[in-house]
């Protein structure tokens, strides 16, 4: 066995400049000096004997083997934040730090209204938050960034294991009096394609609306030029076209001083399911199933 063996940090340091292809970047994303995180990763080398990255003024590349440690180091941290899974598991329930990634038509809705009563009823729970697209929030998951994440199904989640906290019909929202504006509900044949505006492509929303119209040709067609629900309602609000809007965004009062009227989409397919998803077989399973619990509670 060597004597000397990379530290946690080190590998940590080695990650981070793997994930972000950038010095100042990845020591941003470490809380640490860019020189501390460059001097790290040169101990590493020096501690095994090789050469991991290949340095220039405008690319970081790392060589055949840095790639082999990047993967192994990937493994080496996700292990160690299972060791302290398994200890954080042992004491208090819902207690500690807790990281929990959020997708953005999620957070701005459902955190305001459950966090004040998450931190008075689990004063000993350390939330903390970050807000990413589902793709990126589940890889984070994945390699240890985050401890469980907050998103809409259908979507894929690879080998992990979820909770249900509730669903959310979806609503065609369009402008105030408009002449095709039915009483109660909107079939998805009268939902206009050429007017349609929905999220960017990386929104796992903008596929969920798109599943309730079921009408395959709007996904050639639908304008997907906006990068959040607050742009969508303003786009609308000023008569450019039509959008679709979960039901929590408009309760939290998305709508709210503007001239938007919203009717639910008559479609089984027009909803999403909230849920929490967490790596399978965490020792911190039990953890968060109660928080699943405080979610659908809210």
């Amino acid at each position: 066995m060597s004597t000397y063996l990379p530290t946690i940090k080190q590998l940590q340091y080695l990650v981070a400049l793997s994930e972000h292809g950038h010095f100042g970047r990845a020591a941003e994303a470490s809380f640490v000096s860019q020189s501390t995180l460059s001097a790290g990763i040169r101990e590493l080398e020096s501690l095994l004997g090789v050469t991991l990255v290949e340095r220039s003024r405008r690319v970081v590349r790392f060589t055949a083997l840095g790639k082999q440690v990047v993967a192994k180091a990937n493994k080496l941290l996700r292990e160690a934040e299972e060791l302290s899974d398994l200890v954080q598991a042992a004491g208090k329930p819902l207690s500690g730090e807790l990281r929990m990634s959020v997708i953005p038509t999620i957070a701005p809705f459902l955190l305001p209204r459950i966090l004040p009563r998450l931190r008075a009823e689990r004063p000993d729970l350390e939330l903390l938050l970050r807000e990413e697209t589902s793709q990126d929030a589940l890889e984070s998951l994945h390699h240890g960034r985050s401890d469980c994440v907050l998103l809409a199904l259908p979507f894929d989640t690879g080998d992990a294991a979820f909770e249900h906290i509730a669903d959310d019909p979806l609503y065609v929202a369009f402008p105030k009096d408009d002449p095709r504006d039915p009483p109660a509900s909107i079939p998805p044949e009268m939902i206009d394609n050429g007017r349609l505006l929905l999220l960017e492509d990386g929104h796992c929303l903008r596929d969920h609306a798109l599943a309730a119209c079921n009408r395959a040709e709007l996904r050639a067609s639908a304008s997907m030029i906006a990068t959040s629900l607050h742009t969508l309602v303003q786009m609308v609000d000023n008569a450019l076209g039509l959008t679709m809007l979960p039901e929590m965004a408009i309760e939290a009062g998305i709508l709210e001083g503007t001239d938007v009227v919203a009717r639910p989409v008559e479609s089984e397919t027009a909803k999403r399911e909230i849920v929490l998803v967490w790596r399978k077989n965490s020792p911190r399973e039990a953890d968060f199933q109660l928080l699943a619990e405080e979610l659908r509670a809210g």
